[in-house]
């Protein structure tokens, strides 16, 4: 699904490069862009608009502010990192093989792992999900629900603008469990 796509490469670092093509793709409007990602309807349209906002928020801003907002929030705060198990495990022995079983999760999907990061960094969790049914991509987000909370409720005490598109991410996984 596109619109988790969309989310993981958000949730990445603001290159120059992927401002560009973000406003390439985006165009005039990035509802309409956002809206069009949703192939199966799975966000409400103020999820949509919410994403959309964002978006216009990341091509409005000065790309070296942006840049060093992203770094401040999620480089150099470790309750803001993108790295899920880290809010498990911190950096415990035990992480280890959290890491390497969620390796061999992708890999039973036939997703080649990214060796520039770990399995556990969202924006690689999202790039997973995006090639998943809907309700399977819910599912494996409902496994992380607890930890995407967390991260929101992290994000939100410093006021930073990337809580909102968690908080939608972590509804996701809370859809999985209402229709279980």
């Amino acid at each position: 699904m596109k619109i988790f796509r969309l989310l993981s490469v958000l949730l990445d670092y603001p290159s120059d490069e992927f401002l560009a093509s973000l406003r390439e793709s985006a165009g005039k409007s990035s509802f309409a862009f956002v809206e069009s990602l949703d192939e199966a309807d799975a966000f409400s349209a103020v999820e949509l608009q919410t994403i959309a906002s964002f978006v216009t928020t990341l091509l409005d801003a000065d790309p070296m502010a942006l840049q060093g907002a992203y770094v401040q929030n999620f480089d150099l705060t470790a309750e803001h990192s993108l790295h899920l198990t880290h809010h498990i495990f911190g950096e415990e022995k035990s992480r280890g093989p959290a890491l390497i079983d969620l390796g061999e999760f992708y890999r039973s999907y036939g997703l080649k792992a990214d060796e520039k990061e770990l399995p556990d960094y969202l924006p690689v969790i999202l790039e997973f999900v995006s090639t998943l049914w809907l309700d399977e991509a819910r599912v494996f987000l409902a496994d992380v629900a607890k930890v995407l909370k967390m991260l929101a409720d992290n994000l939100e005490k410093s006021d930073s603008m990337y809580a909102p598109l968690i908080r939608i991410i972590e509804k996701q996984g809370s859809l999985a469990r209402l229709a279980a």
